[in-house]
């Protein structure tokens, strides 16, 4: 058994499934939930979790993006297209949300030996190829490389045929990891692109900048339901999900936070709202 498989067998998941709270839930509250995930998990109060979410219209900014030259020009473009917009708290640029991307958190205790950044990529990428097996098989092999003109782009751009269709990222905190990645499943990867693209556009205007954004080509971006030539939803790709966290062993329990959890929700989205504010006006 390799590193990335021993992360994926806990003795114990507990799973969060957020899918279904509609356009109320906001992404912000998301990255309250996972920095409490982290510090439930990695300080014992709570097992290894896994959370799965979606979110309506929404442009997930990286702090890099704050510092564009006409980022207000950008934001309003965004408005005018109908997303709202956040700054998140793990690494990385701008990426689209909506209905039509699942978004999976798997939250691990680093314990005595800690989790070096890369297995925590690999533990994600393991699972998403034992999700998709079948059309693995059948000729659609998953692959992890930067897909350079994609938005956000990174060492563990997931990609069929060389587009990409997810992106991964991480945060630590209180011994604890959470591994986020964003798996668009249904509707136009490209068109997602453009809005990236566009709002780069507008948010540099040509300017020269020190931080280097992504030259964005909407046509190396595409939706899975695109690369598989088949109508999967993100229900589907929820279910392939629990099986494939079930397959990797352990007990699997189904829940929400906790009330230990709860208090620290309301001090850690207290502070992930504030420090998303002063992001977007300093």
């Amino acid at each position: 058994m390799n590193e990335a498989q021993q992360l994926l067998r806990q003795a114990q998941w507990r799973i969060i499934d957020q899918t279904g709270l509609g356009p109320q839930f906001g992404a912000l509250q998301s990255f309250g939930i996972d920095d409490t995930l982290c510090a439930s998990v990695g300080t014992g109060l709570a097992p290894a979790t896994a959370r799965a979410w979606v979110h309506h219209k929404t442009i997930v900014l990286g702090i890099q993006d704050t510092k564009l030259p006409h980022l207000k020009d950008g934001l309003q473009f965004l408005k005018e297209q109908g997303y709202s917009y956040i700054v998140r708290n793990s690494g990385g640029l701008a990426v689209v949300l909506d209905e039509g991307v699942l978004n999976l958190t798997l939250v691990l205790p680093e314990k005595d030996r800690g989790i070096e950044i890369n297995r925590g990529y690999e533990a994600m990428f393991l699972l998403i190829k034992q999700m998709f097996a079948d059309f693995s098989e059948a000729g659609h092999e998953i692959e992890a490389y930067e897909i350079a003109e994609s938005y956000c782009p990174g060492s563990y751009d997931l990609s069929i045929a060389g587009k990409k269709f997810a992106g991964i990222s991480q945060r630590r905190l209180k011994n604890g990891v959470a591994v986020q990645i964003y798996l668009c499943v249904t509707g136009s990867g490209a068109k997602r692109a453009e809005i990236i693209k566009d709002f780069y556009e507008k948010s540099k205007k040509g300017e020269q900048t020190k931080i280097k954004y992504p030259n964005i080509n909407p046509n190396v971006m595409a939706s899975l339901s695109e690369l598989l030539g088949v109508n999967i939803s993100v229900a589907d790709c929820l279910l392939r999900f629990l099986k494939s966290i079930k397959e990797f062993g352990g007990q699997i329990n189904s829940g929400q936070l906790t009330q230990q959890e709860i208090p620290l929700f309301s001090d850690y989205y207290d502070r992930v709202v504030e420090r998303n504010h002063k992001m977007l006006t300093t």
